[in-house]
């Protein structure tokens, strides 16, 4: 959580804060910018476009809003626009898998199969229900800072999130009865 005191420092044109508080919120941002867009370099680069924006208008913040849910507004837009920009690519991560000797290799196994089921089924999702999901179980926000983030009715974000979930349990039906897809 950011001070206000440093949020309002910023706003007054304290440049150490500004750069303190934009260090604080690049790992969330990028967090967001990841999750939308599901690819490093377009992450880094609405990340890296979403923190000069904070910094170009900081000023413009009330703190009518909380900071977080204000800063998540904008990254969240730039990823739709930039998600609209451009037709979705998907990118094979080779990762080497190494396991220490001390735990399960086959629930490592599993459990590496099941997360990558999980981001493919949350990649299907419409970006409306992709975004919300991303916002409420990777960024913890509450409804209201969802609503609050993507400027939508709170029963809307609710309605979002049903469906979301209704459509990740179907999608991953198989690891419900047993099987494994990979």
């Amino acid at each position: 959580m950011v001070e206000q005191g440093l949020i309002r420092a910023a706003q007054s044109g304290d440049r150490d804060a500004l750069i303190t508080l934009l260090r604080e919120i690049e790992g969330h941002v990028y967090k967001t910018a990841f999750y939308i867009l599901h690819n490093e370099q377009d992450a880094l680069d609405a990340s890296q476009e979403a923190l000069i924006r904070v910094y170009t208008k900081i000023g413009s913040y009330e703190e009518k809003a909380q900071f977080k849910t204000w800063v998540q507004r904008i990254v969240t837009n730039i990823c739709i626009d930039k998600f609209r920009r451009t037709k979705p690519t998907v990118s094979i991560d080779e990762h080497e898998m190494v396991f220490p000797d001390k735990h399960d290799v086959e629930r490592e196994v599993l459990s590496g199969y099941l997360a990558e089921d999980i981001r493919e089924a949350i990649d299907q999702l419409p970006e409306h229900h992709r975004t919300v999901i991303v916002l409420r179980y990777l960024q913890d926000f509450s409804y209201n800072e969802i609503a609050d983030s993507l400027d939508l009715p709170l029963n809307t974000v609710k309605s979002y999130l049903f469906r979301a979930r209704q459509q990740l349990q179907n999608r991953l039906q198989e690891y419900q009865k047993g099987g494994v897809s990979g």
